[in-house]
């Protein structure tokens, strides 16, 4: 082929996939990275309405493993699900049973039992798309979707490889986890400032 030919050359230029090891050795910029097979994705800083409901969601599953055992996350914090998936959830949960595969020194290596997505406009179509495909092809038996604008919390639960929705909890309603035993709250307890 020309090149004054005007025409496309044949060869597609490939990216090099992106493991976690390389975001380890990566020099700190000040930006959070999520990756998705291997292409680095940076995570936008939050508002002030996905930091609140994300906060009283964490303090809610705080409480919970209080009480019941477990433990709560809060991001930013990396999930490593393969070398090449790396999510940061806005709020994560290990069940009691499982909370031994947390170690203090060492990355989060294995799915949690629940993960909170706050929704913010840059990161709906991520949330509601390629994250919660990643979400359920790793495993994750139960997962939220928090709108702060329109002040609802979905519930939905792994089902058959993908996720089904369990709940859609607005303002009056009481949030009921799939996954978790009594863990029940009013929705606007997760909105509240």
């Amino acid at each position: 082929m020309h090149e004054d030919d005007g025409k496309l050359p044949l060869v597609k230029v490939i990216e090099p996939r992106v493991s976690y090891a390389d975001l380890e050795r990566a020099p700190e910029d000040g930006r959070r990275y999520e990756l998705y097979d291997g292409e680095a994705v940076v995570v936008p800083s939050p508002n002030l309405g996905h930091q609140d409901a994300a906060t009283n969601i964490f303090e809610l599953l705080h409480a919970y493993a209080r009480q019941h055992g477990g433990k709560a996350l809060i991001a930013p914090i990396d999930i490593v699900f393969s070398e090449f998936d790396v999510l940061q959830p806005d709020v994560a949960f290990f069940r009691g049973p499982r909370r031994h595969l947390l170690r203090r020194d060492q990355p989060v290596r294995s799915a949690p039992d629940l993960v909170v997505e706050i929704l913010a406009p840059g990161t709906e179509r991520t949330d509601r798309g390629r994250k919660m495909q990643a979400y359920a092809r790793f495993g994750v038996p139960e997962y939220w979707v928090v709108d702060p604008t329109a002040t609802t919390v979905e519930v939905l639960r792994l089902s058959e490889g993908r996720f089904a929705l369990e709940q859609s909890a607005q303002r009056g309603d009481t949030v009921r986890s799939a996954t978790l035993p009594d863990l029940q709250f009013p929705a606007t307890d997760t909105f509240a400032e």
